[in-house]
């Protein structure tokens, strides 16, 4: 990927993709990059101890890869990138992500103007997999952002950009985080805490090509995202009432266990079943009342029989949320007590400047 010129007046980009045994979505990554109207200054491919050809794939597309021997997860992959990057911006793009032509001028030309440090965008309306639960998850990304407030108080690496002075002066990523998870959340919650902007762009879009199991669905909301986020709020006292966790959620949330509740109890009262299931069936009706624009979201984009089979899936989404809470308070102790003993992790709030590399690790 040849280096590219910025227009008269703008950044330049630096973007930066961490990949682990990616290769084939790397690739189609880096030809997405290839179209972009306003080209980056440098491409660059962070190889996090990859045991596939993913390092070959950046070198043939023409990025810089740093090759990093064995993993430590993305937020220390992506800080690497940043210390040896050019640009004034920093453009974040995960290795299954696809950006399109104008996805980077968008990025660019928000912070082009001196106001926000720190600009997301949004997946697309189009995801990448077929399969139900591809499009499910990722449609619902694209509600979420496209009906959330423009000013932001996360960042995000799927598809973000930050000032690099800003992002180097933070400290970047937190470390503390050694898998994928809400480091980039955490990132968003230390740039307010400084009084920066963080700005939701809904034009500046992206395709996700994530194929997603039930498994790894599950997984990832509970351990990788919910619990650690429910242990940030904690830690820096901090509740939104936006993106996953507005008001219509937790209302939901409370409401489907009480409808799950009343269909456990169904069987040892049988002579009270007529009352539980109207009750389990009314919870249901004000859920769906509640989220009511969702699911006509989804009726307009796949068709009532994919919104029907949406809510099961919904349901399933807020009894999880709900054990998130719990979990996520004994992680916010575990965290603190492990940050008091050794300085490190999560728990940890100030992170000292990054270091400028001007040669850096790289093959």
């Amino acid at each position: 990927m040849l280096a590219g010129s910025p227009r008269d007046g703008m950044p330049s980009v630096s973007v930066v993709i961490p990949v682990r045994d990616d290769a084939a979505r790397l690739e189609q990554c880096l030809a997405a990059l290839e179209a972009s109207e306003v080209r980056p200054l440098e491409t660059i491919v962070v190889d996090d101890g990859s045991t596939d050809d993913s390092g070959d794939v950046g070198r043939r597309r023409g990025a810089r890869v740093l090759r990093l021997p064995t993993s430590h997860g993305p937020a220390h992959a992506r800080n690497r990138g940043a210390e040896v990057a050019r640009g004034d911006l920093l453009f974040f793009v995960d290795a299954d992500v696809l950006v399109f032509p104008d996805t980077i001028a968008v990025a660019a030309k928000v912070l082009a103007d001196g106001g926000p440090a720190a600009v997301i965008g949004s997946y697309d309306d189009r995801p990448g997999h077929p399969s139900f639960l591809s499009q499910y998850k990722n449609l619902f990304h694209h509600w979420v952002h496209q009906t959330s407030r423009e000013e932001a108080w996360t960042f995000w690496t799927g598809c973000g950009a930050i000032r690099r002075d800003v992002f180097l002066g933070l400290g970047g990523f937190n470390e503390g985080y050694a898998k994928p998870s809400i480091e980039d959340i955490e990132l968003g919650f230390r740039l307010r805490a400084r009084g920066h902007r963080i700005r939701l762009e809904k034009t500046m879009l992206a395709r996700h090509t994530k194929e997603w199991r039930l498994v790894d669905l599950v997984r990832t909301d509970v351990f990788q995202r919910g619990v650690p986020w429910i242990a940030l709020m904690m830690r820096d006292r901090f509740a939104a009432s936006d993106l996953n966790i507005s008001a219509e959620s937790r209302h939901s949330t409370v409401l489907s266990y009480l409808l799950v509740l009343a269909l456990v109890a169904t069987p040892f009262r049988p002579e009270i079943w007529p009352w539980t299931v109207g009750f389990a069936a009314l919870a249901w009706s004000a859920v769906v009342w509640l989220h009511r624009d969702f699911y006509r979201f989804f009726v307009e984009k796949r068709g009532a029989w994919f919104a029907l089979r949406v809510m099961p899936m919904h349901l399933l989404f807020f009894l999880y949320s709900g054990l998130c809470v719990p979990l996520g308070v004994l992680a916010h102790y575990a965290d603190r007590r492990r940050a008091e003993r050794t300085r490190t992790g999560p728990g940890v709030r100030e992170l000292e400047p990054l270091r400028v590399d001007a040669k850096g690790a790289g093959s």
